[in-house]
């Protein structure tokens, strides 16, 4: 059905990832999610394998079907905290739906959110952990769609396309109009651009 383990998945798991690190311009999302495992969609993948139809697809499903909580860093709490303090409380605020959930929480990457006893960090679990997958699928569509909205009044910067990373597009934006609000300054290659 699946490549996932059977240990990552169950009635008993919730999923959480983040998006939007290496950006350089817009906030950064984290979703958390419980699968229905009666429901959920097969093809779930980490969201950086599927393109953007599959994507979309799957989220629509799973939003529909699953118990699920996204959490938003803005580029003001990136700028003051560094992105990964921003990403950790990303996750925190998507999981603040399930505090009172026993369930095992199974977090991408190798840095808890929480000192909680019931997290676990899995490295690359987006690819060992289906709930973690779909939890990437949740935190990507999500944020691209806000930067899909942020590009109807930021048109130069091609965000519905790039989705804020540094393509070459945008950063010949950035050199010809300069940067926006959403704009993460104290990223280098901005940095770089601003003291120069």
């Amino acid at each position: 059905m699946h490549k996932f383990k059977d240990y990552y998945y169950g009635n008993n798991i919730i999923g959480v990832d983040e998006v939007g690190r290496g950006c350089l311009a817009g906030p950064v999302f984290a979703a958390a999610i419980k699968l229905d495992l009666k429901k959920f969609p097969i093809g779930i993948n980490d969201s950086k394998k599927i393109n953007k139809k599959k994507r979309t697809e799957l989220y629509e499903i799973l939003i529909k079907h699953c118990d699920y909580s996204i959490g938003v860093a803005n580029v003001d709490e990136i700028e003051k905290l560094n992105i990964l303090q921003a990403s950790l409380l990303a996750m925190n605020r998507a999981l603040k739906k399930f505090i009172n959930d026993k369930s095992i929480i199974l977090v991408d990457g190798n840095f808890s959110p929480s000192n909680k006893k019931n997290i676990r960090t899995i490295i690359k679990g987006d690819q060992k952990c289906i709930s973690i997958a779909a939890a990437s699928i949740i935190a990507k569509v999500s944020r691209d769609n806000l930067m899909k909205n942020l590009s109807v009044n930021f048109p130069n910067y091609d965000w519905e396309n790039n989705v804020g990373y540094g393509t070459k597009k945008h950063m010949e934006a950035i050199r010809k109009f300069g940067i926006t609000v959403h704009h993460r300054k104290t990223f280098s290659p901005i940095h770089n651009l601003l003291i120069n």
